[in-house]
């Protein structure tokens, strides 16, 4: 009797302790096991974090069913244990991404978003708020580049919806969004602004540098206005040691950049918008601008 009841005792804990870890981060968890083996030496190394509980950082990534943005999506995911919100036009697509992860054991949802709709943002937020209560990291990574396009677009068009997708999107957004990373659970609450070198007015007049002659007029000039929403929202989000910063990913292979042939991967593109999104330091780097060999000039 005295066994039998020791083995139901071990299957409690066991299915206890499963539970409790489902959410925590690999690394963290290796971390923690050594200096508590000792003194439960009697149980599994696991046991002890059969009351524990955690909650893995929450982050929406927009334009996130292609790009430099899905492979932020997986980054997240896989590499760091996120439960990451696929911001996104197209349900069906984000969907297909999402459940693929979930299938393979990570956290994926989808937002449905469009940045050139005020409503769109507002049921996105709504729906954000309701299902969560709170963000953790947002990552403003969709846009558009239209300056190529001279033939089957009008000149105003192409002004309009360069800044309403870049700029004015992702401004309302992450204003509406501030009550609820302001709220974030793990760690500072963290924004990262996709920008471009070009957006900085010291390497845009660079006639050294290999952008100089390309005349990116609009999407430039959104990447600029782009890197002053990120000064303002890190400014504002100061009081809560809020960590705001601009990534250029680089030229990166993707549909926007036309695949061009000098560009990396769309893994490399993430990496420095990851390593960004994740510093979860209280000193860690605020109302900067940098890409993957550094700091960017204003």
């Amino acid at each position: 009797m005295h066994r039998n009841t020791m083995k139901e005792n071990e299957a409690n804990l066991a299915g206890a302790t499963s539970k409790a870890i489902k959410d925590i981060d690999i690394q963290s968890l290796e971390d923690i096991i050594a200096p508590t083996q000792s003194k439960h030496s009697d149980l599994s190394p696991l046991s002890s974090f059969s009351t524990i509980t955690m909650t893995r950082s929450l982050a929406l990534v927009t334009g996130s069913t292609q790009g430099i943005g899905l492979s932020v999506v997986k980054d997240l995911a896989i590499k760091h244990n996120y439960h990451v919100l696929l911001g996104v036009r197209d349900a069906q697509a984000g969907e297909k991404i999402a459940s693929d992860l979930r299938k393979d054991g990570y956290e994926a949802s989808v937002v449905e978003l469009d940045l050139m709709s005020n409503e769109s943002i507002d049921k996105a937020v709504k729906h954000i708020e309701q299902n969560y209560g709170y963000l953790d990291v947002l990552i403003n990574n969709a846009a558009v580049l239209l300056d190529l396009r001279r033939e089957d677009i009008s000149t105003w068009e192409k002004y309009s919806r360069t800044f309403t997708t870049n700029v004015v999107g992702p401004g309302v957004l992450t204003e509406k969004l501030l009550p609820l990373i302001r709220k974030a659970k793990v760690g500072p609450p963290r924004i990262v602004f996709v920008t471009t070198v070009m957006g900085s007015m010291e390497k845009a007049t660079d006639e050294t540098t290999i952008y100089y002659n390309i005349d990116y007029k609009s999407y430039d000039a959104s990447k600029a206005a782009v890197n002053m929403l990120m000064f303002n929202f890190g400014r504002e989000l100061d009081d809560v040691g809020g960590k705001v910063n601009a990534v250029c990913p680089g030229l990166v292979k993707t549909y926007l950049s036309g695949f061009h042939d000098w560009g990396t991967t769309t893994e490399v593109g993430a990496e420095r918008i990851v390593e960004v999104a994740t510093d979860v330091r209280k000193d860690g780097p605020t109302k900067t601008i940098s890409d993957r060999n550094g700091s960017l000039p204003r």
